[in-house]
């Protein structure tokens, strides 16, 4: 899976509609092996990370835990901290 999607369940403040966006269209790209489609493929492009961002945004909002919210500043942290450690 493509690094920089990112989890967006169980977070406080919960996942923006900017984020589900930005993560769809990340998939989209990885999929589709291209970051800027043609003019000709535009319209498919768009509508497919317009259907995917509306699923993972449903699925995002459906899902439940008894986990309690994770802080997006201290994954930050953890995530620069293994980058740190993997690449020096």
């Amino acid at each position: 899976m493509c690094r920089n999607i990112r989890p967006l369940f169980n977070f406080e403040p919960p996942a923006t509609d900017e984020e589900v966006v930005a993560a769809a269209l990340q998939y989209v790209r990885k999929i589709s092996g291209t970051r800027k489609p043609s003019e000709k493929n535009l319209p498919a492009f768009d509508a497919a990370v317009a259907a995917i961002a509306k699923a993972t945004r449903e699925l995002v909002d459906t899902l439940e835990t008894t986990a309690p919210a994770r802080n997006r500043e201290i994954e930050a942290a953890k995530a620069r901290a293994r980058s740190a450690d993997r690449y020096g």
